[in-house]
């Protein structure tokens, strides 16, 4: 996204607090970077996957933008809190799939952007869920690196300018937070 389109994204957000129609204009300008987030996301899914991108997209922003009690600050913040809906649909998605199978025996995860893994099992989700949430109680900023690069599949430098820090800081989290995670998920890192 272009500064241009940074900025008009940060206007209609700031507007949307005070002018609903804000989000009539704000999907059209977004969507296809939301899009191209959650193809990221779902081309590291199962083959089977029912849920797909476009789906994903849509019940994300739906959620975002029918919170009435939100007060969107930056653009940061809303892209922040759209990792955050696509993994918890992802999750719940998971959940529902999981308590259909009844079971079924536990696979390693690998931990990896998330155009790069193969497959996920959906204990593989939720068992991340779990370790992401306590990543998030003992650090905030290398759980959201985690999210925005695991969940949304943000390279090293989009993920920078959606934090507003540098590429080297993004790079340091996501090394600690990938560490952290396996150790929570009681494996070890890979090399």
């Amino acid at each position: 996204m272009s500064d241009e389109g940074r900025e008009q994204v940060t206007r209609i957000l700031s507007a949307g607090a005070e002018d609903q129609n804000a989000w009539s204009q704000l999907l059209p300008v977004i969507y296809d970077e939301l899009h191209a987030i959650a193809r990221k996301r779902m081309a590291s899914e199962r083959a089977d996957h029912t849920l797909q991108a476009t789906a994903l997209v849509s019940e994300a922003y739906m959620r975002l933008v029918n919170d009435q009690n939100m007060d969107w600050k930056s653009r940061r913040h809303f892209f922040g809190a759209a990792a955050e809906a696509m993994r918890r649909i992802l999750i719940d998605h998971a959940r529902k799939a999981r308590s259909q199978k009844r079971g079924g025996d536990r696979m390693r995860v690998t931990l990896s952007v998330a155009g790069e893994v193969a497959q996920e099992d959906p204990d593989h989700i939720l068992a991340l869920d779990e370790a992401l949430t306590t990543l998030e109680k003992e650090d905030p900023r290398a759980a959201e690196v985690a999210r925005l690069r695991y969940f949304t599949g943000l390279e090293v430098e989009e993920t920078a300018q959606a934090l507003d820090v540098s590429a080297r800081t993004v790079m340091r989290e996501w090394a600690f937070a990938r560490a952290r995670l396996f150790e929570l998920m009681g494996g070890t890192p890979e090399a």
